[in-house]
């Protein structure tokens, strides 16, 4: 059986030219179509799920069950989702600054699994380490011979922890407000475990958000988009993980670049519709795709008020007329309703999608109702980055090495090696990291959140702005960014988020000192 690094490798080397080549660098799509095999169900015909909110067992404590589950997205027929708690999304935990809670994960799944709060100031044993395994009772894991991981690198066999039926994950929360998630991260499958549903919100709240005149309750909605592909009995439809599987159905090598899939679920429905009232609305929006950007618009007319970013609120609101979304990236937003009277249909599209995905959502404005609340001129007090404050300046290269069957994606050129980290910060310090990329590469960092100090040497985007731990590094740009390491000692990772890039080793160790 050949590696999947080196089939995907060999395959790259066919497609590099396409992948990475003068055609596709300008584009602003990041992953190859995986095309269902059923006929898609008509927009906007099923209303938007909210996800259930998590109870605790006890003040602080929480426990949920990783688990096989048989639902309906797709009317008509049913998938298998593989959801916390059997649901896709996984349940809503909504905590406080400051109030640490403790969750249980046990896994009845027929894989092991890692858990990642993504956006969490966590300590390191609790991050969700790719090596550090949930395996459900009575099934049993080992590490792949000779320790190898699935793309070939080799895994020194104290890298690997596991834990039999379920494992405490601790959260401090000692961080902002903000809107962060979870999924898994199990090394090398994290792209198709996450596909088939391991995912959910965890919504920090505070004081300072509080006080606000932000919209409430209803009115607050978490959106997480994503995309799938379905086979013509309703179960999701992906790429073989299975590298002879990938050789003997001979899947389009292109998928190494991403899959994206034809189908824009919006917390777990295709295409849903929301009916909202004449007011303003706080929209949450998760870009959980595993390789899709997205850049949303509102139709007939409208603007995103964003009032926060993936760490937590700005320091003003910013206007947009269109918000480009990349894997992982997490907008605050809030729409105002009141403009459209009643009987309006507003759909909230992907102009960088084509056919079915252009769609995404639609507000149907079902009355008139009276408005409490208010997006103040003021938000938040964010620190301003200051990049003389730096410690220390790093460059991470994130982009495809070798050639032919050697091929990867890699950072600095090194695919992923536990336990090998490339950088060491001292806790309590801020660095510049340097980023450059060949493709697509939605760079995520454990634990220390950023601010974009830099596009190509000119100011970031209006879409960078404030505390952030997830940034979008197109093709053959250049993106500094201020690191500030303020929270716990020990091993964390930073990574490409396109999930497949991540699979394919473009992974990497830093360790807080």
């Amino acid at each position: 059986m050949i590696s999947r690094r080196r089939f995907l490798g060999g395959a790259l080397g066919v497609t590099g030219l396409a992948a990475a080549g003068c055609g596709a660098v300008s584009a602003e799509t990041a992953g190859q179509v995986l095309s269902s095999a059923l006929p898609l169900p008509r927009p906007f015909t099923v209303p938007l799920p909210i996800p259930a909110v998590a109870r605790p067992t006890r003040p602080g404590h929480y426990e949920v069950v990783q688990r096989p589950a048989k639902v309906e997205i797709v009317p008509g027929t049913t998938t298998e989702v593989w959801g916390f708690d059997g649901t896709f999304p996984g349940p809503t935990f909504q905590v406080r600054r400051a109030s640490p809670v403790t969750v249980r994960i046990r896994n009845e799944l027929p894989v092991p699994t890692s858990t990642h709060l993504h956006g969490g100031v966590t300590p390191a044993g609790s991050d969700g380490y790719p090596t550090d395994l949930v395996v459900a009772e009575g099934r049993g894991f080992r590490p792949p011979p000779g320790g190898h991981s699935h793309h070939g690198m080799r895994v020194d066999p104290s890298q690997w922890t596991l834990h039999a039926g379920a494992r405490d994950y601790a959260y401090p929360l000692d961080q902002r407000a903000a809107t962060l998630w979870y999924h898994d991260h199990r090394m090398d499958f994290t792209a198709p475990q996450v596909w088939r549903g391991l995912a959910g919100f965890m919504i920090v709240g505070d004081d300072e958000d509080d006080a606000l005149p932000l919209p409430r309750g209803e009115r607050d909605v978490p959106l997480m988009i994503c995309d799938r592909a379905f086979e013509e009995d309703g179960s999701f439809r992906y790429p073989a993980a299975d590298p002879s599987l990938l050789v003997s159905a001979g899947v389009e090598a292109a998928y190494m670049e991403g899959v994206e899939g034809d189908v824009i679920l919006v917390n777990g429905a295709p295409w849903p519709v929301l009916e909202v009232s004449g007011t303003r609305y706080r929209l949450r929006l998760l870009n959980a795709s595993n390789a899709r950007r997205y850049r949303l618009e509102l139709t007939p007319g409208g603007r995103f008020v964003q009032v926060g970013s993936d760490a937590g609120l700005l320091a003003a609101p910013v206007a947009h007329e269109a918000i480009t979304m990349a894997p992982a990236e997490r907008f605050d937003v809030v729409v105002d309703f009141s403009a459209y009277p009643p009987g309006t249909e507003v759909t909230m599209v992907n102009t960088l999608g084509t056919g079915p995905a252009r769609d995404v959502m639609r507000f149907r404005v079902a009355r008139r109702a009276r408005e409490d609340s208010a997006v103040p001129g003021r938000l938040a007090v964010v620190e301003p980055a200051v990049r003389s404050s730096a410690a220390a300046s790093r460059l991470f290269d994130f982009r495809r090495t070798g050639q032919g069957p050697e091929a990867s994606w890699t950072i600095n050129g090194l695919p992923f090696r536990p336990g090998s980290p490339l950088a060491r910060p001292r806790l309590g310090t801020t660095e510049v990291w340097r980023l450059t990329s060949d493709f697509h590469h939605p760079v995520h960092v454990h634990m220390a959140h950023f601010q974009v100090l830099s596009r190509n040497g000119r100011a970031p985007a209006a879409t960078d702005g404030g505390w952030k731990d997830t940034v979008d590094v197109r093709p053959y740009e250049v993106v500094e960014v201020l690191v500030r390491f303020e929270g716990f000692r020990g091993r964390y990772m930073m990574h490409c988020h396109n999930l497949e890039h991540e699979d394919m080793a473009m992974m990497a160790d830093f360790e807080v000192v």
